[in-house]
């Protein structure tokens, strides 16, 4: 039987991004030898700050048209703290692809690993399981993909725009919705909550109505609401009573960040940014320059993102294979907590980038596949 083969724009970017996406790849091959039944063709594209400051652009030439032509796009990490435009901003054509190519739904996962650092003393922390589902092309960040959004006034003032669409945000919370019950179909909770500032902004009171309107669709499963600050304060007090929170732009930027630092950092932080005909899948942690091709990276968060990866290319084409392969990568992470197989750096182990990925790959051989 013929192979199904998807192909994979793989643009590395800066700092670690080029580490973790090494390990992350090396990973996936490992699971498709394992699996069978599908294989994976890499394109690789330059782009990022260090691109920008050999080339002066952020992306080379033709490379956002391969992107998205492709399968699915893979991304290390893109930035450097000390290479900036001239209006102070950093390098970051991510965002544009993100606008260019609508991936609006930004899936990031907070999970709760056994024998890994907690930073709440509740036994209850250690059943955090939750998605922070951030809108990403419009919100706040409406003005950063295109510079020209922003209004600048003589050197004085600064307007930006907060932008909240029907179309967009009823997707959202449609894609929300049916998280939810996948979710709930593997034991999840079933519920969506809505996370807002309704009760000041009339684009807030505008994206709970949507919810609202939205949520009539899908009855067997439950919805909730909570204040941007207030869920800021719950997610510290008791995280482990949410499953998918929903939420604008900004607050999705700021609030997974939080969430991520409950269950280990963004060395964990795995991210999708999925559209109708498009999906992006990358660590959510910065390129942190400091500790490149020093073998102290944690690749987990880009080795947890290859898994949505896999998992989002078997849902568009129903190849099984693909959909075994994110499950046995998800499991084998698991296991090797759970037997302190794996032992990143970042949380306090002896494992750097390497020999975590060497650790991986072989749980990858020994698990079965569930």
């Amino acid at each position: 039987m013929s192979k199904a083969v998807f192909q994979i724009a793989v643009i590395r970017g800066d700092g670690i991004g080029t580490d973790v996406t090494d390990a992350a790849l090396a990973v996936v091959e490992t699971v498709c030898r394992r699996i069978g039944g599908f294989k994976l063709r890499y394109d690789k594209l330059d782009a990022g700050a260090a691109y920008f400051l050999e080339t002066g652009l952020d992306i080379a030439p033709g490379a956002e048209k391969s992107a998205g032509s492709a399968d699915a796009i893979f991304l290390g990490a893109i930035g450097l703290p000390n290479v900036r435009h001239q209006d102070g901003t950093e390098i970051s054509p991510h965002l544009r692809l993100r606008e260019q190519y609508q991936l609006y739904a930004g899936v990031r996962p907070v999970k709760a690993y056994p024998n890994t650092p907690q930073c709440l003393a509740d036994a209850r922390a250690a059943d955090i399981d939750l998605i922070v589902l951030r809108e990403s092309t419009e919100g706040l960040f409406y003005s950063a993909a295109i510079h020209q959004r922003s209004v600048v006034t003589d050197d004085q003032e600064i307007c930006e725009t907060l932008r909240i669409s029907r179309s967009v945000t009823e997707k959202l919370h449609d894609f929300a919705f049916k998280l939810a019950r996948k979710r709930k179909a593997r034991g999840g909770k079933g519920l969506v909550t809505c996370v807002d500032k309704a009760n000041v902004f009339r684009s807030m009171a505008f994206f709970r109505k949507i919810f609202d309107e939205r949520a009539r669709h899908f009855p067997d499963i439950d919805t909730g609401y909570s204040y941007v600050d207030a869920q800021a304060l719950d997610l510290v007090r008791k995280p482990w009573d949410f499953d998918v929170l929903v939420m604008e732009n900004m607050f999705g930027d700021i609030l997974s960040d939080l969430a991520g630092g409950l269950v280990g950092g963004m060395g964990m932080a795995s991210c999708a940014e999925i559209g109708d005909q498009h999906g992006l899948f990358q660590p959510a942690h910065g390129s942190a320059p400091d500790i490149l091709g020093q073998d102290l990276a944690n690749p987990l968060a880009a080795v947890l993102s290859a898994a949505l990866m896999l998992e989002y290319l078997g849902d568009r084409s129903g190849v099984q294979a693909l959909t075994d392969a994110a499950s046995l990568i998800e499991s084998a992470v698991e296991y090797g907590f759970t037997a302190k197989r794996i032992r990143p750096k970042e949380l306090g182990g002896d494992q750097g980038t390497k020999a975590l990925t060497r650790a991986l790959q072989k749980l990858i051989h020994e698990k079965q596949p569930s």
